[in-house]
This record gives structure tokens, sequence and C-alpha cells, in this order.
């Protein structure tokens, strides 16, 4: 029986770079599927969110005509701006005409400003998105470790405490805290500023490059704008950011609780693991796709819900927007913005989705 050489000895293996190759063909083809089937729900949430408010404003009780025309204009002059707006084109027409200018992004024409629909929400909604991403942070921040502390101290004065906040902040009216906020921190403490974004004389002192004063003015190097701005949007982004602290403390709380009585942790405990490394490696490692999925909705609830908010601190934002378009039968307007807002909501659940990918190797 003869030796084997020592050539072929030392000869590399042929199997492992296939069975690496094969795996990695795998991997990709999941990938593709992946995004594959997420586009195609994408797609047809933006393609029912586009029906939905056609739908909505063919079957509004206000007649948008007669925002346009006037109630005084003649029958002549309502049929013609009737034919050239195509509102007398088959509704299915109306809908295919509709969908292929919002993919362009031409919403039409705003009739209180006389300006696109488009040029107007580009204006305001970057203030919607500071107001919410501030409050959002104040949320994540201060909510996470209060739920985290009350589930490990459950029971204890501190988990009764935030029980007691949550409940306050879901059942309060958020237009009350902030009528509320405005009497005891602005007239009678006068600690934060006014309603507004900014005072009048420095309005336009920093140029737009993203549309928000907080940012815009870091990067023009005007503190002054920056401070003013702040202590403008302090106290409604606080009382938004204690609206999802209530519901990101409850969450978390809940889903602590349900990792702390885990058997793992019992093990790790046993063999002696410090507390903090337990808690915050362990249990709340496993927490933070579930995580992911509440801070997204709360934000994106803040995006949609801040318009009692923007009404009570005169804060120009979409909210405030869409809410005086509706008042005055401004359709083209009050569509545009609920389409924006309903894009803005599946992008930050697909971002959400994204995000799980990177949490968790398991969603891969």
């Amino acid at each position: 029986m003869s030796k084997p050489s020592a050539a072929s000895a030392t000869e590399p293996d042929a199997t492992p770079p296939a069975v690496s190759s094969t795996s990695s063909y795998q991997r990709t083809r999941r990938l593709l599927l992946v995004g594959w089937e997420t586009l195609i729900s994408v797609a047809a949430t933006f393609l029912g969110l586009l029906f939905i408010t056609f739908v909505i404003g063919r079957l509004m009780p206000a007649d948008p005509l007669l925002a346009i025309v006037g109630e005084r204009a003649s029958a002549e002059t309502y049929n013609r701006v009737r034919e050239e707006l195509g509102l007398n084109l088959p509704i299915w027409r109306q809908f295919l005409i509709y969908a292929w200018d919002v993919v362009r992004g031409d919403f039409g024409m705003s009739v209180l400003t006389a300006r696109p629909v488009s040029e107007d929400l580009l204006r305001v909604f970057p203030a919607t998105a500071e107001l919410s991403i501030v409050g959002i942070f104040i949320g994540v921040v201060a909510g996470v470790p209060l739920g985290v502390w009350a589930a490990v101290y459950r029971n204890s004065f501190l988990d009764h405490v935030m029980r007691v906040l949550g409940l306050v902040g879901y059942s309060v009216p958020i237009f009350w805290l902030g009528i509320m906020g405005l009497l005891v921190f602005y007239l009678e403490l006068q600690w934060v500023a006014g309603p507004g974004r900014l005072e009048v004389y420095l309005d336009g002192e920093v140029p737009t490059v993203t549309g928000m004063i907080l940012v815009d003015s870091i990067i023009a190097g005007d503190w002054e704008v920056f401070n003013n701005a702040l202590s403008h949007i302090i106290l409604p982004a606080s009382l938004l950011g204690y609206y999802s602290l209530a519901y990101i403390s409850r969450m978390t709380r809940s889903l602590m609780l349900e990792q702390l009585n885990q058997d793992y942790l019992l093990t790790a405990r046993i063999k002696g693991m410090r507390q903090s490394r337990l808690i915050w490696r362990h249990a709340f490692g496993n927490i933070l796709v579930p995580l992911i999925t509440v801070i997204a909705l709360s934000f994106a609830g803040l995006l949609e819900g801040s318009v009692l908010t923007e009404t009570v601190f005169a804060w120009p934002g979409i909210g405030r927007y869409i809410t005086n378009a509706l008042l005055n039968a401004d359709m083209n307007a009050v569509l545009g913005g609920t389409i924006v807002v309903g894009t803005v909501f599946v992008g930050v659940n697909l971002l959400s989705d994204v995000l799980y990918r990177i949490v968790d190797p398991r969603a891969r």
C-alpha cells in the first residue's frame, strides 16, 4: 500500500471554498429576496395610502371648488374650473392622474398660500421633524433607563412613581399640559420663551440649509439664534417627550420583566455575574429588537400627532398647516400633508426593520 506523497498531503482541500461559495450565494440570494419583498410591501402600502387619501378627498363634505372660485361665482365659472381640474373625468381616470402627479411630487396649488403645496410642505415639515426629534430624544434618554430600573426594582417606590407618571402621561390631554406649561414656565417663572420657533427680530438671520433652526444655527455658527431657538423648543419638545416617555418606559418595564424571569438570567446570577452586566448586557440586549419597534412607533406618532402641540405653541409645523388647510377646505394641502406624514410613517417602519437586521443576526 503506497503512502501519500508530501505534495498530496499538503495539498489544500477544495471542498471548503466550494461550501463557502455556496453559503455566500445563498446569503446573497436571501438578501435580494428580502429586499424585493420589502420593496413590494412598501409599494403596496404607498399605493394603498394614495387610494385612501384620494377617497377621502372625494368624500369630504366641503367642496374644494368653492374655496377656489368663491361662493358667488357663476355656474359657468364653476363648471370651467371643474373641467380644468379634471373633476369631470371618470373616477378611475382621476385616480390615475392623481397618483401620477403625487409620484412626480406635484400636490397641486394651495388655496391659502397660493403656492405649490410641495413648497409649503418643504417649509413646514422640518419644523415638525425638529420638534419630534428633540421630543423622542428626551423620551428615549429618560424613558428607557426609568423603565429598566422600574423593572429591576419591581413594586418599589420608584416603580410606583413611574407607573403614576405613565398613567398621567396617558390620561391628561396634551393641549392642557401645554397651556399649563406656558402659564407656569413662560408667564410666571419666565424660564423659557413663548410660542413660536424664534423671536421676530431673529427670523431670517441664519441661511436655511436643513430647515431645522437648531441645526442651521450651528452650521452658521450663530449661537444667539441657537440659544433663542432652544428656549422656544424646549417646552413643547419636553411635553412631547413626556408623552413618549410614558409609553416607552411602560413598554420597557414590561419587556424587561419578561426577561428578568427567564431561567438563563437565574443561571447567570447563580454563577456570580455582576448585576449591571446581567441587566444591561443580557436582559436589555434581548429586548432591543422589540424596543426598536416601540421607539419607532412612538416617533412616528409624534410626527403625526403633534397637531395640538403645534396649535397651542403656534409652532409652524405640518400639523398646524394641515389643520388650517382643513378649516379652509384647502384639500390639496390637506391631502399633500397626509401623504407626506403617511410616507414618513412607512419610512420609519422600514428603518426599524433595517435596524432589526443589524441588532439581531437571526433576522438577516
